[in-house]
């Protein structure tokens, strides 16, 4: 008996570890999908796909190395596909897009020389990129309101009693709020999705190459789930005292990513701020037993993917601006601890606000996306307003660089 209790604790943190992990982002990959060009059957099965991966390859990584290594969608990625929106080449370039990201998250697990390239890139301009991207996002909820107090206001109430209270249930109760609002909605048209709505289905999609979805999407959704993502998910687990095997770890995320972009899935990625809800102390106060919280994290993706089909229908048919609001709320952390990372560095704040507006004007030239745009000058300024000092000694958080 004390010995079930005890597999019980860890059971648990796995169970809430994906609950949060899932309905905190749902909403902004399902509108990032959307915006790359995605109907939403391929919306639906790209979100079955990466929840599938994500799950299997946190049960892997977990079981194989006893620690509780979690992975996670790119949810930064999904924001960045969001203000990219849909490049030459439509859907079946985003498509493209997805597998070459997921060929170089491969690649680093192989060549870890790769990550250390991305920590090149000035941290204040990596994180000014992100915050860039993320801005026009969290306004988002503002205007949202204002189109229509009456679906938004429940949601952001719930968002922000929620916050104060329990801040780690905030986004995911706001999300249930919304889900209340579409039900209450479409029930009103009486137009519920059938049941046949439920069943997961995937689509394969050909893909197709072109410039403007290699720049505007592939690399910059390399970058972000590198830079925002896979480093930051390393360092977490190290602050638990959890040495993550870095080759397995993005070899098996990467596989992931490749066997789901086909189908739809943008990026699979070790799990950053999720990653504390299976490896911290109260998941289990013995570091030992924590693997089994990353197992059933892993399996949890897998059963909330399978149901993800039916979720998609449902929020496709929310009232304008409620998926808007609980991606806005979603980012909104992120978009906060973007900002300090951008402008921690005095010597370095003009550099780096140049890249913030530049990625938050969603301007695209020659057809490449701001995102890039955001990133070349962004370096180009660092580099000029800051020609005299001498670039700081190397701190990598990629073990074995």
């Amino acid at each position: 008996m004390e010995q079930d209790v005890s597999k019980a604790v860890p059971i648990g943190a796995g169970v809430v570890c994906a609950l949060v992990g899932f309905t905190s982002s749902f909403a902004v990959v399902l509108a990032g999908l959307r915006a790359a060009g995605a109907s939403p059957a391929q919306a639906a099965s790209g979100l079955v796909a990466v929840s599938l991966a994500m799950g299997a390859a946190s049960m892997l990584l977990s079981w194989r190395f006893r620690m509780p290594i979690t992975s996670a969608w790119s949810t930064p990625g999904a924001a960045l596909l969001i203000t990219t929106g849909a490049v030459a080449g439509g859907w079946p370039a985003a498509v493209g897009a997805f597998a070459v990201t997921a060929a170089l998250l491969f690649a680093t697990g192989l060549w870890p020389a790769l990550a250390r390239l991305v920590t090149r890139i000035p941290t204040a301009v990596a994180q000014a990129m992100l915050a860039g991207v993320l801005l026009p996002l969290c306004v988002a909820p503002v205007t949202a309101l204002a189109h229509d107090p009456g679906a938004i206001a429940p949601v952001l109430a719930v968002w922000l009693i929620v916050l104060a209270v329990r801040p780690r249930w905030a986004v995911p109760a706001a999300f249930g709020a919304a889900l209340v609002v579409i039900t209450v909605t479409l029930v009103r048209e009486h137009s519920l999705p059938a049941a046949s709505a439920w069943i997961p289905q995937l689509h394969v999609t050909a893909p197709s190459l072109t410039l403007q979805a290699l720049t505007g999407i592939a690399l910059p959704l390399y970058i972000v789930t590198m830079a925002a993502q896979n480093i930051p998910g390393v360092a977490v687990m190290a602050g638990f005292g959890f040495h993550v095997p870095w080759r397995p770890a993005l070899t098996v995320t990467g596989i992931g990513s490749l066997l789901a972009a086909p189908f739809g899935g943008h990026a699979v990625n070790l799990a950053a701020i999720s990653a504390a809800l299976a490896a911290a102390p109260d998941a289990d106060p013995n570091p030992r037993r924590r693997w089994i919280a990353g197992v059933t994290t892993g399996a949890m993706y897998c059963a909330l993917g399978l149901v993800s089909t039916g979720l998609t229908a449902a929020v496709l048919a929310a009232p304008d601006g409620v998926v808007q609001a609980v991606a806005g709320v979603a980012l909104l952390s992120a978009f906060a601890g973007a900002c300090a990372g951008a402008m921690a560095d005095e010597s370095a704040r003009i550099p780096a606000a140049v890249t913030l507006v530049v990625a938050a004007s969603g301007t695209t030239v020659a057809g490449v996306g701001a995102a890039f745009w955001a990133l070349v000058v962004g370096v180009i300024a660092h580099r000029l307003l800051r020609p005299a000092q001498k670039p700081a000694p190397e701190t990598s958080a990629v073990p074995g660089g």
